[in-house]
């Protein structure tokens, strides 16, 4: 998921040309993006989309961004979504694991005790100083959740706390070790400024360098830069496909301790050689350029 595409409920005229576009998942916000009087309507909208949404070649998520788990508006979204299967529920201001195992709970209720194929995970957000100190817990309490996802507008702007590299880099860094402690993906928030493109290019590079799988779009000029910059290095993939042949080998012939291009190979570079190969093969990359 290299970039994620923020498309206001409010806006069903939006849908289908988000859905058709390069995103490789479109979000459909519930939350922010909609006004108290407008709820209802933009609920009704999302879910009547989705019920019939057109496959795309080569997939894409659909992901909608719920409100608040203590709002008044809650359990209506999770009521009208757990029919349309969205592959990703988004919740927002996530705090205790407690809160993910109780919607977890719900939707098993409100899909009848099943967990089918297409029911949906969870994509929690971390966007509050507790809920960051609490992450890796809030990320292992089901097994609904897929990942977590940085929010660092509600994270700082609060309590004063300036944007710049190394702000970013600490809060960054938390969240990936929280995901990766917990075997979930972490996906970048969005970047305010729909004129910088260089500002979004050089937070979603420090992302990328983490771990993080992708980045939040917020206009579709965005997406293309994210897909850029979260793309699978070609030469690096072939490295990694190597070192998987490599590994392989060496187990079919009982060698513990292998190397390859003059380098030793240990666990966690085999891991994540592994990891790389799998990502290409789940977005039908043959050089890692694409989808």
């Amino acid at each position: 998921m290299r970039s994620k595409l923020f498309v206001p409920g409010a806006r069903p005229d939006l849908f289908a040309k988000a859905w058709a576009g390069a995103a490789d998942a479109v979000s459909f916000d519930l939350e922010d993006a909609v006004a108290e009087d407008r709820k209802a309507a933009a609920r009704a909208d999302v879910a009547a989309f989705l019920a019939g949404r057109s496959p795309i070649a080569g997939g894409k998520l659909a992901i909608v961004r719920v409100n608040a788990v203590d709002s008044a508006h809650f359990a209506a979204d999770m009521q009208a979504l757990a029919p349309v299967r969205p592959d990703l529920i988004n919740l927002p201001k996530i705090e205790s694991p407690e809160q993910v195992q109780a919607v977890g709970a719900l939707l098993e209720r409100l899909e009848g005790g099943t967990d089918g194929p297409r029911a949906p995970r969870l994509l929690l957000n971390i966007e509050t100083p507790r809920g960051l100190r609490r992450a890796a817990a809030i990320a292992a309490a089901h097994p609904r959740v897929a990942g977590l996802q940085l929010g660092l507008g509600d994270l700082f702007e609060p309590y004063g706390v300036g944007r710049d590299g190394a702000n970013v880099h600490a809060v960054m860094f938390d969240l990936a070790m929280a995901a990766a402690e917990a075997g979930v993906f972490a996906c970048d928030g969005a970047w305010p400024a729909l004129d910088d493109d260089a500002g979004f290019e050089r937070e979603a590079r420090m992302a990328q360098r983490l771990g993080f799988v992708g980045k939040s779009c917020i206009h579709p000029r965005q997406v293309p830069l994210a897909n850029a910059v979260f793309a699978i290095d070609p030469d690096e993939l072939a490295r990694a496909r190597d070192v998987v042949a490599a590994a392989d080998a060496a187990g079919r012939e009982s060698r513990a301790v292998f190397a390859v291009a003059g380098r030793m190979i240990d666990a966690p570079y085999l891991q994540r050689a592994r990891n790389l190969v799998e990502a290409a093969a789940r977005r039908g990359d043959s050089a890692g350029a694409g989808r």
